[in-house]
């Protein structure tokens, strides 16, 4: 098995128990703030795979990033596109968003603004840790 698929399960699966974790948090919310919501037996056990699912697949695409031999932006893309589309729909599952197209283009808009807004602090951070070590490294070598 390949290297990469193996750490995608190996991850996934150590952090998918979160995701029906944060879905519970999230009601519990919602019951806090005097939210009136009705939910059945197999909407909570929808509800419950769904999260469990979509953190699995969040905390595998991590691994695309790592990949040596491809580019920086294919990387940043296939785990976009499939973060994206687990909580995309996983929402539209759970019908934690409605599926109307305007709805659906917000949603995406923020969901893209959001995730190259964390690649972009990212990127600073890592180019500055960087500099940090071979400006160190420099200064050893002399």
């Amino acid at each position: 098995m390949n290297k990469y698929v193996k750490t995608f399960l190996h991850r996934g699966l150590m952090f998918s128990g979160f995701g029906p974790i944060v879905g519970g948090i999230v009601y519990f919310i919602l019951d806090l703030t005097g939210t009136q919501i009705s939910i059945n037996g197999s909407e909570i056990l929808l509800a419950v795979v769904t999260t469990y699912l979509i953190a699995f697949i969040h905390a595998g695409s991590s691994v695309f990033p790592q990949i040596e031999n491809w580019p920086l932006f294919k990387s940043i893309f296939f785990q976009g596109l499939s973060i994206y589309l687990a909580y995309t729909i996983g929402y539209l599952i759970n019908s934690w968003i409605p599926l109307d197209l305007m709805v659906i283009l917000i949603y995406s808009g923020c969901f893209i603004g959001a995730f190259l807004i964390t690649w972009l602090i990212i990127y600073i951070i890592s180019n500055k840790v960087t500099k940090k070590m071979n400006n160190k490294l420099n200064e050893i070598n002399k």
